[in-house]
Formats: structure tokens, sequence, C-alpha cells
């Protein structure tokens, strides 16, 4: 039996480039890009120096502040170069994969055998484990403290995401693995959402507690869920995974391979061909952007993730480690003139005041990167609350974090939140605030003054 979550704030944005539902090989990439940016508070410690040979699931690097969490190649081949930053701050680590992929074999895992304490060990020694973060601070999880609850969302409601219920397709075997799997590392429950007209197979699992959401974005949000069915108090914790990330830790389980298999979408407006490819983690967009309509000399932003929450990357870039999206949208470097004293007809807006976009709401749009003003002080309006659907008051927490004030931030349900659940409220904000850099900074100052 099911538990329905209905979202009634949020806001929906619909955009042109929506993803074609057929799955391509992309072009084998004849590179592999690990960085240490898409792991949060990690500073890496090399294992594989420039020149070392690797077989795909075999380490490349650990976190120095806590060794046992382990980084794995998503390919075979050989490590040729470490790009480096200032203070030699290892930005990258750069693999030239193999024509044939060989993957380091960790043998079968006993699942019904294995207690909490062995299936965590092999998560740490495997490298599956920075597939799991946590709430507070959405960094990776601490493997030495165990959550009160493991949450999953299969439910991608952001603007042009990936479906997740066709790239999960077939794959119930590595999915009821990995959930197994995980319950057996908390006492509590693994929520696991879904939409509720939906066809997932993740509503098919056993040992799971289901919930169908429906409602405007951010409804498929895991922040979103977690805060609905079982808020994160002071000195709590619950563990999140990628509905994606599960198929990786299951085919380890039942196979032994560290398989960074991921299935990308491939959307936005400037994309003629929008569709889905199966590819590697860290692997180079250019695989997948240019034989697909993507003009080369074309003024667009390619972004790693959703246009709300995604990474911006370079054309000759790579996927970044938890994103199943590439979304690619006209740049917005151009001035509009008189913009601000005319009726807008082709944008979204959640104002009324010579803007037209509440009278078609499923109309879709061709947006670009333009913020459509500048950087000002806030503005109180009420707007953040009308798509923030957390228990939380956001404007609020948001001042507390610019002016460093950690108790209000704990009393105003800092310790639940991620930037992603401030996308939103960052894209209706009339005064062009940077709502997620916010938050990030004020977690951030959590963890170093709190830990």
């Amino acid at each position: 039996m099911s538990n329905d979550i209905q979202i009634k704030k949020g806001l929906n944005i619909k955009l042109k480039g929506e993803a074609d539902k057929s799955v391509e090989q992309a072009i084998i990439s004849n590179y592999c890009t690990l960085r240490p940016e898409d792991f949060h508070n990690v500073i890496p410690k090399l294992i594989a120096k420039e020149g070392t040979k690797i077989k795909a699931g075999e380490t490349v690097f650990y976190d120095k502040s806590n060794e046992d969490i382990k980084f794995a190649s998503p390919v075979s081949g050989e490590v040729i170069e470490i790009v480096r930053g200032p203070k030699r701050r290892i930005d990258a680590v750069k693999i030239q994969a193999d024509k044939e992929q060989r993957y380091l074999d960790h043998g079968k895992f006993d699942l019904e055998n294995a207690n909490a304490e062995k299936l965590k060990a092999h998560f740490l020694s495997t490298g599956c484990w920075p597939f799991i973060k946590q709430r507070p601070y959405d960094v990776i999880a601490n493997p030495e403290k165990a959550p009160k609850a493991i949450f999953i969302s299969g439910y991608a409601s952001a603007p042009l995401a990936a479906d997740l219920d066709f790239c999960l397709g077939g794959k119930e075997n590595e999915l009821q693995a990995a959930v197994t799997a995980l319950g057996k590392l908390t006492e509590g429950d693994v929520h696991v959402s879904v939409g509720k007209e939906s066809n997932s197979p993740l509503a098919t699992l056993h040992g799971i507690s289901l919930h169908k959401v429906s409602g405007p974005h951010p409804a498929g949000n895991v922040g979103t869920l977690i805060n609905k069915v079982d808020p994160v108090n002071k000195g709590e914790i619950v563990w999140t995974v990628n509905a994606q990330d599960l198929v990786i830790i299951g085919e380890l389980l039942l196979t032994g391979k560290f398989n960074a298999e991921r299935i990308v979408a491939l959307v936005g407006s400037s994309v003629k061909k929008p569709r889905y490819f199966k590819t590697k983690i860290g692997s180079e967009v250019s695989t997948m952007i240019y034989d697909h309509g993507v003009e080369k000399d074309g003024n667009d932003r390619i972004i790693s993730g959703n246009v709300l929450s995604g990474k911006h990357i370079e054309p000759d870039g790579a996927l970044d480690y938890y994103s199943n999206t590439i979304t690619i949208i006209p740049e917005g470097d151009d001035y509009e003139f008189f913009g601000w004293n005319k009726p807008v007809f082709n944008k979204i807006s959640t104002s009324r005041a010579l803007t037209f976009s509440w009278l078609n709401p499923k109309k879709k749009y061709d947006l670009d990167t333009n913020t459509n003003g500048e950087h000002r002080a806030f503005v109180l309006t009420g707007i953040y609350e009308e798509v923030f659907p957390l228990d939380i008051f956001p404007m609020q927490i948001l001042k507390a974090c610019m002016y460093n004030d950690l108790d209000e931030m704990e009393a105003l349900g800092m310790y639940e939140v991620a930037p992603e659940d401030f996308a939103l409220t960052e894209f209706v904000c009339v005064s062009k605030q940077p709502h997620q850099k916010i938050i990030r900074e004020g977690l951030d100052l959590m963890i170093k003054e709190i830990g």
C-alpha cells in the first residue's frame, strides 16, 4: 500500500526540447574525467598517479579526512593527466579509456546472509559509497553514523529532467538487490517516491515504504519527500540515493562488477534531436551533443544536470558524477531594450504584471540564461512562499545564512535542506540573489562550526 503526497506549492517550467523515448549507444568516449568538486567537502588523496593503468572499479583516490571512502574509476585505461589548481589542488583526474573495457572483479556478494557491517565494508571498498549522500549538509554519508531512514526519489519533476520510469525499465533485479542492501543499513524504512500516475519499476519492489507524489516541481525533489514524510531534526541523519545509482549498486552486488553505465537525456531547445544515450559517468559530453543538431559555433549554454540546479560545463567538458541529464539552451548574453517596460508573452513568470504565461499553463517556452534584471537587495514580496512547499521560511533561512547566525539556521530547519531545494525560489527571485550558493555556503559553515 502506498501513501499519497500532494504538493500544491511549486512551479512547473515547461520548456521545449524534451527527449524522445529512444536510447542510443553514445560514441565511446576516449577520455573519462573524475572531478573532486563533484564530491562536496572531499579532499582527494591520489592512489593512481599519472601513467598508472587501472581497471574499471579500481580506486583512483580516497577522501583525506576519511580514508575508508574510496572513489572508483568508471572505465579501464591509463591515467594520463592530473589537472591541478591553486596550491596544487586536484581539480580533475583524466583517464584515457581502453577500447575494450576490463573490470575489477569484486565477486558476487552474498546479500541474503550479510549484515550491515559487511555491506558497509563492501560498499566502501568497491567505490559505491559515494552514491550514498546524507542530510544534514547534503554531502557523502558518514559511514560511522547510522541513518534513521533512507530516501529515494523515483519521480523527476525538474524541467526537461530524464524520465526515470523510462531509464529504469528492465532493471528490476538490480533495483531490488540495491534496495534490499540499503534496508539492512538502517533500522528505519527505505522511503521511495514515484509519480502518482507513473508506471515505475520502483513501485514493484519489496521492502520499501512507497509514496505516490503529485503536484508541481519540486514535488520530485528528495528534500520534499523528506520534509513531508520524516523531517530531519538536530542530531538526526537520513541518507539519500539517486534512483539510477541504485542500478550501479545492484549490478555490483549481483555480478561483482562496478559498471558505471548511465542513461543520459540530451535535452533543450538548442538540440534538434533530443533523445537518450547510454554512456559512462565522466564521459566527454562532445560524444553526445555534436552529432545531434547542436551547432559547434552556436552561442549555447551546456549544463550537466537540469536548468535549475545543474553545472555549467564547457563543450570539451565531462558529465558530472551524479547527473543523468545534459541540457543545452541559448546563452542569454544579450540586452533587451526596454524589456522592463513592455508586455512579455514569451517568458514564464509567477507575477501577472505585464506577463501572460498564466493564461496558457501548457505552453512550452524557449528560454535562455538571461536573468532579466540585475542583482539587488532582497525585496519582500511573498513570492518565495508560493513555490516553496517545505514547512520552512525560505526568506528567513536565506538571510540567516547570509549573516552567519548558526542558532537561527538550526531553528529554521537548515538540517534538512540542500541547495537544490532553493532552485525555484532563485528562479522567481526579483532580486536576482544566488539562493543555492547562499544555502551551500551556510551548510559549509555548519559543517565547519558544528560538524
